[in-house]
């Protein structure tokens, strides 16, 4: 008889997997980040988003029953001479001037803009406590451990939370804020429909809502430069703190600026008594507000139109300040030293 072949366990070649590119890695940390907070990225700007939204419809219905009322007991609107009954809007809207359409606009570009602020202020607080906890909640959880044994290098961990606060959160904000000008439009042109106005040549002719809407998207990179010293700073306490980075972020610039204006230190070099607080103390802890200081001068001006008050050539002089460029330069420095610290410092 013939003996059974014995099989034989032929070797299975070896798999070899391409090495992931530093592209690929950085947009999987972008990605963890926007999953590890996205209740403060995505949630937070899109429920105050909606709060905004619902408070100014509210605004508007109550504005147009208290219209009703008023033209119910018999008060009468008149305009260049002319007595409209009712809320014959689109009488009213033939009456209008071109100075009366250029107020018209005006009013509806500083209307916008205020229904767009919400998503705005949640911003400035999600980016602050963001950059304050980024570094320290691994080291309290112990995580950074388990981070730290991927082929992840500190340097791009750091840099992807840097770009997740000057850009990420930001632009997440700004498109509910557009989102927020576009339903809040879309309301006013329903009510002006109903009360006889074409609301397109009276509410959309003007461009408004769109010209806004570029603005905002076309300044976070301006504002993402601005952030710069808050962001370095906070990363730095963050990396840095054994417990409590809040009240050291807080402390250490207050504390230098309390001292520097009790004593006078600053008059022996030729400089204010108070130049700390507005120069350096300012841009340690308030950059996530979403104003240069150039901008806030420009809000103070006397004459300000409100096309202008985020024309994108406004918003980028601020480039040429020295100012910013200084701030740039101090947050990359204190950016570089949050990554070394990282490196080494891993106790909770």
């Amino acid at each position: 008889m013939n003996a059974a072949a014995e099989p034989v366990d032929t070797p299975v070649p070896s798999r070899t997997f391409a090495a992931t590119h530093p592209t690929s890695r950085f947009r999987l940390l972008l990605r963890r980040e926007y999953w590890e907070h996205r209740g403060g990225i995505f949630w937070a700007p899109m429920i105050a988003g909606g709060v905004s939204l619902l408070l100014s419809i509210g605004l508007l219905i109550a504005g147009i029953a208290f219209a009703h009322k008023a033209v119910a007991e018999g008060n009468l609107v008149q305009h260049n001479g002319v007595t409209i009954n009712g809320l014959d809007l689109g009488t009213l809207a033939q009456q209008l001037s071109s100075d009366d359409l250029q107020q018209l606009s005006e009013g509806m570009t500083y209307t916008l803009a205020m229904s767009a602020s919400w998503p705005f202020l949640v911003m400035i607080f999600v980016a602050f406590f963001y950059c304050l906890g980024a570094l320290y909640d691994d080291r309290r959880d112990r995580s950074v451990l388990f981070w730290k044994s991927l082929p992840i290098s500190d340097a791009s961990t750091v840099l992807s939370k840097v770009v997740t606060a000057t850009l990420v959160i930001p632009l997440v904000a700004t498109l509910f804020a557009v989102l927020i000008m576009f339903a809040f439009l879309i309301a006013l042109s329903i009510a002006a429909a109903a009360h006889g106005a074409n609301p397109v040549p009276l509410l959309w002719g003007n461009g408004a809502v769109f010209l806004l809407a570029g603005q905002f998207l076309a300044a976070i990179p301006v504002y993402a430069a601005w952030m710069m010293p808050t962001v370095g700073w906070l990363l730095l306490c963050s990396a840095w703190a054994k417990s409590k980075p809040f009240l050291w972020a807080l402390l250490i610039p207050l504390a230098l600026g309390v001292a520097t204006s009790m004593t006078g230190l600053l008059q022996v070099i030729g400089l204010e008594r108070h130049w700390l607080w507005g120069n350096v103390i300012s841009r340690m802890l308030l950059g996530t507000v979403p104003f240069t200081h150039r901008d806030l001068a420009y809000l103070q001006s006397d004459a300000i139109e409100a096309k202008e008050l985020f024309s994108i050539p406004g918003v980028y002089s601020n480039f040429l300040e020295p100012s910013m460029w200084i701030g740039i330069i101090a947050g990359a420095v204190m950016i570089a030293i949050a990554i070394r610290l990282r490196r080494w410092r891993e106790e909770g």
